[in-house]
């Protein structure tokens, strides 16, 4: 075998295989992996997700070096930031504001990105640097901006580019409006959850060119990847989500949690009061599933929130961030679901048919809904963006909100 030959196949370590056997790291970043290990810009301090523990732990390089290598080379999201900053000491903070994603997701969105020797790459969300800096070796010296919104951040970012003696160039901004310095380029990619794709990314991106982002609605925590196309007239970016995953929010875009006892002033039995066929198993589905995603779809501005369920009863609840109107509906082991609900928002009436929607139309995952965004704002579709439904999920101007067959769904709640 020649010297060639190696290069072209690369030693990997137990995490590299994996990712590899799992279809997350391909042959063709196999090189960049193993030339950019996660744990070289790691911080002595962090705390990775313990999946045996089922929550974040502290670990320090200096306490304990060969727990924090295990961690750094495992396929674990690792929190580096907690509270903006505001968050001292070794436990963990309340809310994890800066990460080092988990491996097998930086690589699938890698992929997705479709990211080549000689492109020009604009990164929304810097943190450690190591999706940066994989880029960089991917695309070559000189060719990735990474923009940061936390000052301490971003100049950690700043530091750590200057020890390694990498080319990639940090900026301290804010990601939501791009860089317009250095467009245009060929690919953008976000590494923070979105609630609405801004225009500046479609701007600064040339025709042809790839958006990859972790896009959401209020619904829930969830997100799924778009990976939208710019069109040749440079004047709108549209594709399918690829599948779920659950960034940090962008920090203009997060919302504050919600205060139950703002909306609900006295008890449940203020609501009025019905029942359901629908039943938890299908409803409520897993943390990721598509259910949770298409509904966030079809009843905008709604939080919902699944409580742990006791004595064989599970609450879930619904409130709207429009004005204070609530929902609940409480799934019993053996028993028709009851329904409160309660302010000018039916909203387990919207979200029943909305429920009766995704089923209706076989149940699809993420892969069958796609975005397009425009100036006037964004659209989510399913199946096709010019002949199936959509529905305004977010504008500058308003969009038309339309049924399957495009006339207006008068019934359904505008943003």
């Amino acid at each position: 075998m020649t010297a060639d030959a190696h290069k072209e196949r690369p030693s990997l370590d137990g995490l590299g295989r994996v990712l590899m056997s799992s279809g997350a790291l391909t042959s063709d970043w196999a090189p960049t992996y193993a030339a950019v290990p996660r744990s070289a810009v790691l911080p002595d301090l962090m705390w990775p997700f313990d999946m045996a523990a089922g929550r974040s732990v502290a670990v320090s390089k200096a306490d304990d070096p060969a727990k924090w290598q295990e961690f750094a080379d495992s396929d674990v999201p690792i929190v580096t930031q907690w509270d903006d900053g505001k968050h001292a000491g070794t436990e963990p903070g309340h809310v994890p504001t800066s990460s080092a994603s988990m491996p097998s997701v930086v690589f699938r969105m890698l992929q997705e990105l479709d990211l080549l020797p000689g492109h020009k790459a604009l990164e929304i969300g810097t943190a450690t640097t190591w999706n940066a800096l994989l880029m960089a070796h991917r695309a070559g010296p000189g060719s990735v901006t990474t923009v940061e919104v936390d000052r301490a951040v971003a100049t950690a970012a700043m530091a750590t580019v200057e020890r390694l003696g990498i080319p990639l160039h940090v900026v301290h901004g804010d990601g939501f409006q791009g860089y317009p310095e250095g467009a245009p380029y060929d690919r953008v990619i976000a590494t923070c959850g979105l609630r609405s794709i801004p225009f500046a990314w479609v701007e600064q991106c040339r025709p042809g060119g790839v958006i990859v982002a972790p896009w959401g609605t209020n619904y829930s925590h969830g997100d799924a990847v778009a990976r939208l196309l710019v069109a040749p007239d440079g004047e709108s970016a549209s594709g399918k989500f690829t599948g779920p995953v659950e960034f940090m929010k962008l920090r203009s875009q997060r919302l504050s949690p919600v205060v139950h006892k703002e909306y609900v002033t006295g008890s449940v039995a203020d609501g009025d009061e019905s029942s359901t066929t629908v039943t938890e198993g299908e409803f409520v589905g897993e943390q990721f599933g598509p259910e949770r995603f298409a509904l966030g779809l079809r009843v905008p501005q709604c939080r919902h929130f699944v409580a742990e369920k006791s004595d064989g009863a599970r609450p879930v609840w619904f409130y709207s961030l429009s004005e204070r109107s609530w929902a609940c509906c409480m799934f019993r082991d053996g028993d028709t679901a009851r329904v409160w609900q309660f302010g000018p928002r039916r909203l387990w009436d919207d979200v029943e048919a909305a429920f009766q929607w995704w089923d209706g139309h076989g149940r699809p995952d993420h892969s069958r809904f796609g975005l397009t965004v425009t100036a006037k704002g964004e659209r989510a579709w399913l199946d096709e963006p010019a002949n199936s439904w959509t529905l305004c999920v977010g504008s500058r101007i308003p969009w038309p909100n339309l049924t399957t067959d495009g006339h207006p769904a008068a019934d359904w709640p505008r943003i």
